[in-house]
């Protein structure tokens, strides 16, 4: 399944498909590929700014070798949007933010919100797709207007029934976004609950969640 590295790269550490033919056929891209790629990627979230060209690189070729996955497509997206900080030039910035945001508006169109398939890592696609977007979103500059559809998507994503039955270790990388969120507007309950959550389930994360509950309380 996808690994989720830890600690303030879970803030930004952190997929159901729009056919039936989607859903009844093999990937192209293999499950070990796939993982590959997402190490790239989680490293890039991490803040390790070497590995963002790279990411970006080898997510787009994966979703060109499979354009019709909205999983592979949403991540291709993320990755490209990461590159606006890989240049000091405006326009560059805009292009790459944009082009980004457009891939994950249309990864999100691609999936069922009711659908249960599942893709990569056993995660059902429509979870994966919205958390990846809903990661982007937030993270992007407030002048884009992105911050409230994160929001949303992000809700959508805790509240889904396919939440509950998702692996540990995802649902714990959305519990702690909620609580990055929570407490970056000052609801300081709802990011205690997110972050004893992660800590009562004993995830990976739960020494994360430790460190995140200690500080909100100092």
């Amino acid at each position: 399944m996808p690994t989720f590295p830890q600690t303030r790269k879970t803030a930004l550490r952190l997929a159901l498909c729009a056919s039936l033919h989607w859903m009844s056929v093999a990937h192209a891209v293999p499950e070990a590929q796939f993982q590959e790629a997402f190490t790239q990627f989680s490293h890039a979230q991490g803040g390790e700014s070497a590995a963002v060209e790279r990411a970006a690189t080898t997510m787009n070729n994966l979703q060109r070798a499979e354009p019709g996955n909205p999983v592979l497509l949403a991540y291709a997206g993320a990755s490209t949007a990461m590159l606006a900080g890989t240049t000091f030039l405006p326009w560059k910035k805009m292009g790459y933010a944009e082009d980004g945001m457009a891939m994950l508006d249309k990864a999100l169109a691609m999936v069922s919100p009711n659908a249960d398939a599942v893709s990569y890592g056993n995660l059902p696609a429509v979870l994966n797709v919205r958390f990846v977007a809903a990661n982007t979103f937030l993270a992007v500059p407030g002048f884009m207007n992105r911050a409230a559809q994160g929001k949303k998507l992000l809700g959508d994503v805790l509240g889904s029934p396919l939440f509950e039955k998702s692996p540990l270790e995802f649902q714990s990388v959305v519990w702690l976004r909620a609580a990055k969120l929570a407490e970056a507007e000052h609801r300081a309950e709802d990011a205690r609950k997110y972050l004893n959550l992660v800590i009562d389930s004993k995830a990976p994360q739960a020494d994360e969640a430790r460190v995140q509950l200690k500080a909100l309380a100092s």
